[in-house]
C-alpha cells in the first residue's frame, strides 16, 4: 500500500500578512515606479499578498470585570485587517521576516508595516476606501 504524502499549509495568525515578494525591480508588477534610492537602501519592498491572518485580537469588554477564575464565555475576537488577498503591498522591508516554504520565497510583514495598497477596483465594488 502507497502511503499518500501530507499537504503543508502555511497559517498566517494574528495581524500578519504573507507575500509574496517581487525581485526588488524599479517598475513593480502593477506599475509603480519605487525612486531608484529607495530600491538599493532596500527601505521599502512590494509583493503580492497570498493570505492574512484573522487580524489583531481583543478582549470582551464586558468579561474583564469579572473573577478570573471563571471561563470564558467567548473566543478571542479579532479586528480583520485592512489587507485582502490578491492586493499589491509596499512595506518597510526591514519589518518583514524571511522564510522559505515547499522552494517559494514568502515574507511575512505585521500589517503595521504596510504603506500602501494597490487594489483593483473591479475586484471589491463595494470598496468605497479609496474613491474619488
Amino acid at each position: 500500500m502507497m502511503k499518500k504524502k501530507k499537504k503543508s499549509k502555511l497559517v498566517v495568525v494574528g495581524d500578519r500578512i504573507l507575500i509574496e515578494p517581487d525581485e526588488g525591480e524599479e517598475k513593480t508588477a502593477v506599475g509603480l515606479y519605487v525612486p531608484r534610492w529607495v530600491v538599493e537602501k532596500e527601505s521599502v519592498q512590494g509583493g503580492r499578498v497570498i493570505a492574512t491572518g484573522p487580524g489583531t485580537p481583543f478582549p470582551d469588554f464586558k468579561e474583564v470585570d469579572d473573577e478570573p477564575w471563571r471561563p470564558a464565555r467567548r473566543g478571542t475576537r479579532h479586528m480583520p485587517p485592512q489587507t485582502r488577498v490578491g492586493d499589491y503591498a509596499i512595506f518597510l522591508r526591514k519589518a518583514a521576516v524571511e522564510l522559505k516554504f515547499e522552494g517559494k520565497d514568502y515574507l511575512v510583514v505585521p500589517e503595521a508595516a504596510i504603506l500602501v495598497l494597490v487594489r483593483d477596483e473591479d475586484k471589491y465594488e463595494d470598496d468605497e476606501d479609496f474613491d474619488e
